[in-house]
């Protein structure tokens, strides 16, 4: 099977074992770090920040107990804010250090650095493209992140640009095999520029993917237009955690998706093992009482060094979740955030956090 690649290369054969430029380790694989984007009101006005900030706090409380947290703030009014905040909440600040770059948004998931280890197994920055999920967010200051954190930690930036690529719209296992929905990848107001097959050239040859797993997915769904990493993630390379079916029809997946998702073969042609998560018994209900209208995801939790970081929602099936992820990472505990405030606004924990590997 041929491919074509980025810069007008030609595959001749596609293998089952990724041969692409850069490694990238699966997130449960030891961090120096991890990467967050602090709210600000300089987007979005008065009262962002309040409303969010608490989980940022709980976030580096929890990261700082096994590694680094490397935090974007706005500016130095911002920094100094924000670490009288950690101070109060008793978080190591040894562990953290601040880095002032101007941002749009949170979501560092999407617009951060990919960090990845090159054919010298050195650390570089890939620099994917990100135009706010097809320009529905503004974007511009965010864009640039990946660009000033390779410039101030001295890594090889690897321009991407011309494929948008926002980070929770993709999962690996690691061994040849990647998730993604068409809407949120190759959708026009990302990359209509690309066919599919242009699109595959591209993860091929910068990680290696020979056997890209493609849904549908539904566009316009929400602001990411159908991120994989809310319903679907890797565990390894044998197993797949995601919502049984009934839970995936209510997270608005078609049943050609589902037929697709539940039935995955690895690069080996050898079906996946599968684990399942619950969504929320109930809609979503804001602190103040308002009904978001549609139930949350346990999916989009974070691996890091000692814990997991898994979203929760102040309904009964918390429990149930995060006893099933403390099954799946035994060797790391389990700390349930309440996400309900920045739910509201399309994401949850996942989207926020961005793992940096040791060198």
């Amino acid at each position: 099977m041929a491919g074509l690649i980025g810069g007008g290369l030609t595959v001749q054969a596609l293998s089952q074992e990724p041969v692409g430029k850069y490694s990238m380790p699966l997130e449960e694989e030891k961090h120096e770090g991890t990467w967050l984007q602090w709210p600000h009101n300089y987007t979005y006005g008065k009262g962002y920040k309040e409303n969010i900030q608490d989980i940022w706090v709980k976030m580096t409380k929890a990261l700082t107990e096994g590694e680094n947290v490397h935090i974007i703030t706005y500016n130095q009014k911002e920094e100094e804010a924000i670490q009288k905040l950690l101070v109060n909440a008793g978080v190591n600040l040894k562990r953290v250090d601040f880095y002032q770059y101007p941002t749009d948004d949170v979501w560092v998931r999407d617009n951060g650095p990919i960090f990845v280890y090159d054919e010298k197994d050195e650390l570089v920055i890939l620099d994917w493209g990100f135009n706010g999920w097809g320009k529905k967010e503004p974007y511009k200051k965010s864009d640039i992140i990946p660009q000033r954190i390779s410039e101030d930690l001295g890594f090889k930036l690897v321009n991407l640009n011309e494929v948008v690529l926002e980070g929770g719209a993709i999962e690996f296992d690691g061994s040849g095999t990647s998730l993604a929905t068409r809407s949120s990848v190759t959708n026009d107001n990302r990359n209509s520029h690309l066919s599919e097959k242009e699109i595959e050239g591209y993860l091929y040859d910068v990680y290696g993917i020979s056997n890209p797993i493609w849904l549908d997915g539904v566009k316009g769904e929400d602001i990411t237009d159908f991120h994989i990493d809310g319903f679907a993630r890797f565990l390894d390379d044998e197993t797949i955690i995601t919502l049984k079916n009934a839970d995936l029809i209510d997270w608005g997946l078609k049943k050609s998706d589902r037929d697709i998702l539940l039935n995955v073969k690895n690069a080996k042609n050898k079906r996946y093992n599968y684990e399942y998560l619950p969504l929320t018994k109930e809609n979503v209900r804001l602190k103040n009482g308002q009904n978001l209208g549609y139930k949350g995801s346990y999916l989009n939790y974070y691996v890091a060094n000692s814990v997991v970081l898994v979203p929760n929602y102040n309904d009964s099936n918390d429990k149930r979740a995060n006893e099933i992820i403390q099954k799946l990472y035994p060797n790391r505990k389990v700390v349930g955030i309440d996400v309900r405030q920045l739910y509201k606004d399309g994401g949850m924990i996942h989207c926020v956090t961005q793992q940096q590997p040791v060198e």
